[in-house]
């Protein structure tokens, strides 16, 4: 149901509008003054607005202010009373969506509150796929017109007013932080710290410290006490990135933190009570993780609250050119390179790759290539010889294997494509123990990093 904010210091008036606002449909929240708006709108985003012009403590342009900070797409509808009208219009030209003269003509207000309304809903589809927005909002682009990707942002942006746990699904490289700073800047906790921490870039004894923080003494070398990402994160947002990979015996206190919203730093008995928004990524299958018990069933219930699944760039059509020129358009004006462009054979290199690493690779290959050329970037200067669409394949179990290369590509790919299987296979048997993994496939624990790694296992 969407939600008007209704600030009218007269009480019998603002009674009188809170009843026709609920029997036109909307779920009404009144202020008094403009303390009182302030504080609502800290506290929640509105479908829009309604507020009287002069009231006491300030105006309803302090109202005004504060909506068009808190959230530049609602619409603010001003009252005015007859006589004043030269402030309904510096008003409007403030950002206010529309004004209405008192004594309020309810047809009209609600043929004005559903204009109003629509026209936020309007802005608000898609709003993180188009760049306008995204600049005002104050996050990166989303690129993206498939279908596929077109309902993922649809989803994410439904659940960004919440404070719903959200869970990012996707393989590496799709843009899962993308989206979960989209989340917390959608959200309303915007102006609150947004921290981030990636799961699996750090040994195993180190990353109960980094969430959790400890105290002066806790063991040898803290020599003071340190803040831990969820207290950083208090009344923000955390995006706990690969949150596959968090030892078990860490899964059970983040369990706590998200059931009890209290987090206890080491070396201390007193619990932290804390507000912040859980949002958790991962390119693993955390359903079979649960499955095969290296990862906790509560804990997954808890962190899939809402999921959303990101879908891979090889599935998304025609986007791969959007973000290849999102991604050119950058880097002529960063390198200072105005005449460069992607030659009709680069285009058709760039929509016949695989693209196993999803976004970032294409980034990367982009960049490479602007460095390296001044003006029109062929399909050979891309470097892309490998991973590529054809019919020509063959089946290796439930793996294929494009015949489209030479037989040193073709051999290459066929041997990555194994290597990849046994590897995640191994991992699964032990349960995702990396050690143990890395001792039964007769490897070092550092070159399975780095194999895990490259292969997007991480």
């Amino acid at each position: 149901m969407d939600c008007i904010l209704l600030v009218e210091d007269k009480a019998d008036l603002r009674e009188m509008l809170t009843t026709a606002l609920q029997r036109m449909g909307y779920a009404v929240l009144p202020s008094a003054n403009v303390n009182e708006a302030l504080v609502d709108l800290a506290k929640q985003r509105f479908s829009a607005v309604l507020t009287d012009l002069k009231l006491p403590g300030g105006s309803g342009m302090d109202v005004l202010s504060a909506a068009l900070d808190s959230d530049p797409m609602v619409p603010v509808v001003v009252m005015t009373a007859f006589g004043t009208i030269a402030d309904a219009v510096e008003a409007m030209r403030a950002g206010a969506f529309d004004f209405i003269q008192k004594p309020i003509d309810l047809t009209h207000l609600k043929l004005l509150l559903e204009r109003a309304v629509e026209r936020q809903r309007l802005m608000r589809d898609n709003v993180v796929l188009r760049e306008e927005y995204a600049r005002k909002m104050g996050f990166p682009r989303i690129i993206g017109e498939h279908p596929t990707m077109q309902n993922s942002a649809r989803e994410m942006q439904r659940i960004a007013g919440s404070d719903s746990t959200v869970l990012l699904l996707g393989e590496s490289g799709t843009g899962k932080e993308l989206f979960a700073r989209a989340i917390h800047q959608l959200s309303i906790r915007s102006t609150q710290p947004f921290v981030a921490l990636n799961c699996a870039a750090m040994p195993e004894g180190l990353i109960e410290n980094e969430l959790f923080g400890h105290e002066k003494g806790a063991f040898t070398g803290a020599n003071t006490r340190k803040s831990g990402k969820f207290e950083m994160a208090n009344r923000g947002t955390i995006f706990l990135d690969e949150i596959g990979e968090l030892p078990l015996n860490l899964q059970s206190k983040l369990l706590r933190v998200l059931e009890e919203h209290v987090v206890e730093r080491l070396g201390s008995t007193m619990p932290l009570q804390l507000d912040v928004r859980v949002v958790a990524a991962t390119n693993r299958e955390l359903e079979q993780a649960v499955e095969a018990g290296a990862f906790r069933r509560d804990l997954y219930y808890r962190l899939a609250v809402f999921p959303i699944r990101i879908p891979p760039l090889r599935e998304r059509g025609e986007d791969v050119i959007l973000i290849a020129e999102h991604f050119l358009a950058h880097f002529r004006q960063e390198l200072k390179k105005p005449r460069l462009s992607l030659a009709p054979d680069a285009l058709a290199a760039l929509r016949a790759h695989l693209w196993p690493g999803n976004v970032r690779e294409l980034q990367n290959t982009i960049e490479r290539a602007a460095i390296l050329h001044d003006t029109e970037v062929t399909a050979a200067d891309l470097g892309l010889s490998a991973n590529l669409r054809s019919a020509a394949a063959v089946s290796l179990g439930e793996h294929s294997i494009d015949m489209g290369g030479s037989l040193p590509e073709v051999s290459a790919q066929a041997s990555r494509t194994i290597e990849k299987a046994k590897i995640e296979a191994t991992l699964r048997e032990c349960k995702w123990n990396k050690s143990a993994a890395a001792e039964r496939l007769g490897i070092s624990y550092k070159t399975l990093l780095t194999k895990i790694h490259g292969y997007g296992l991480d």
